[in-house]
């Protein structure tokens, strides 16, 4: 009886020793070794907007399983129903393929002076979390909207993601619609227990301040950061650096072929090395944005990710 109360005891100790290091490890913003973080890929990478054979998210599925991913992100606009049993489906789907569903991305514009406008969107901001709810994914990938006022989606790459806002008002006048309207969907995020990632994307939050901003007068444990790898233009690692301490999910772009819009020659090492100096444990989901057939670029992104997120 002594002998096993002492090893009991010792063991206790040992455990305690390691927990103590964890902590301090984690304080000091250093991930225990041997963790490599999950590699996703985004359903829009087969798709693009373009390629219709790769539009079925089970298809996209199948493709992720074979490829040897880690999870699938869902881009909302490629569902082409939201019936229950078709959600049960895809769950299944991704279970039995040996992969999470680990986030939701959706669209949706605060950036309107309409109220009428802005409580539209608010609604399909709660029926996106909703539906992630449903399929047990963890985050939604939010935007603030933007002014509208470009032609369409080209002419805003052509200007660099800068757009003008709509006659008599400024930028100014668009954060407290975009807090706001971010603040009205929370309840119904935290009963869902989704976090809502606010991206890099265009709009306010085309900045490290915009977004920061908004995230820091929202001040909620269910608003994170969807941090874009490609989302800044120019000086893109000091603008990442910004937002990487308050990411919970990070896309990363790749360009094979050149890109649809633009191309940025990302140097990856450093925003994996960016993401470690805050301990970003999370998901890294490719968002695939090249010319060159999904088919043969997307396992090449994953190869890339893979070893640039590797555990150190």
């Amino acid at each position: 009886m002594q002998r096993r109360q002492f090893l009991f005891s010792a063991a206790a100790a040992l455990a305690a020793v390691g927990d103590s290091t964890d902590s301090q490890q984690t304080s000091a913003g250093k991930a225990p070794a041997g963790r490599s973080n999950p590699i996703a890929v985004s359903t829009y990478s087969f798709w693009q907007f373009q390629h219709e054979e790769y539009r079925k998210i089970e298809d996209c599925i199948a493709l992720a399983g074979e490829m040897g991913f880690d999870a699938v992100e869902i881009l909302e606009k490629q569902m082409h129903t939201k019936e229950p049993a078709y959600l049960r489906r895809l769950k299944r789907q991704a279970l039995v393929s040996g992969l999470a569903l680990c986030g939701l991305s959706t669209h949706q514009s605060f950036v309107s002076p309409d109220p009428d406008t802005r409580k539209k969107n608010i609604e399909i901001t709660i029926a996106s979390v909703e539906l992630a709810y449903s399929l047990g994914i963890p985050t939604v990938r939010i935007n603030t909207g933007r002014w509208g006022t470009s032609k369409d989606f080209d002419e805003l790459m052509r200007n660099r993601g800068v757009e003008p806002p709509l006659p008599g008002y400024a930028e100014e006048d668009a954060f407290p619609w975009v807090i706001e309207s971010i603040e009205k969907c929370l309840p119904v995020a935290e009963k869902c227990g989704v976090v809502l990632g606010l991206e890099n994307h265009w709009g306010l939050a085309r900045t490290p301040e915009g977004l920061l901003r908004i995230v820091d007068a929202v001040n909620s444990p269910w608003l994170g950061v969807t941090m874009d790898t490609g989302n800044f233009l120019e000086e893109p690692y000091e603008k990442l650096a910004a937002i990487a301490p308050r990411a919970t999910f990070v896309h990363a772009k790749t360009y094979y072929g050149g890109g649809l819009w633009y191309t940025l020659s990302l140097d990856y090492p450093r925003i994996a090395a960016i993401l470690r100096k805050v301990n970003y444990r999370g998901y890294v989901s490719l968002e695939y944005e090249g010319r060159e057939d999904p088919k043969t670029a997307i396992p090449k992104s994953l190869s890339l990710l893979r070893t640039v997120f590797a555990a150190s």
